[in-house]
């Protein structure tokens, strides 16, 4: 797949950017070698390979869970400007 410079103006134009004549063919280049060195990975043989979660392989270290507040629900409520059964109530962000 190669890139031409009327890819380039479209994502210019989604992206929002004033791409002038030099700039577009610099953009050209630089994406059409992005391609290429995306298709060299693919080429890659990773058959045999395991999925990876993260770069390291290590495990996290976990911690024990600890309850360090001393607050009950009622001190942690008292400057609420609303709240309803123990809770805060917020308006509706979502429909």
């Amino acid at each position: 797949m190669s890139i031409d410079n009327s890819t380039v103006k479209k994502v210019a134009k989604l992206a929002r950017l004033k791409v002038d004549a030099k700039e577009e063919q610099n953009l050209k280049n630089e994406l059409n070698n992005i391609l290429e060195w995306v298709d060299k990975l693919q080429k890659v043989d990773t058959e045999n390979i395991d999925p990876m979660l993260s770069v390291s392989n290590e495990p996290m270290s976990m911690r024990e869970d600890m309850v360090t507040s001393k607050l009950d629900n009622k001190q942690i409520l008292s400057n609420a400007p609303e709240k309803k059964a123990g809770f805060f109530v917020v308006p509706k962000v979502v429909e």
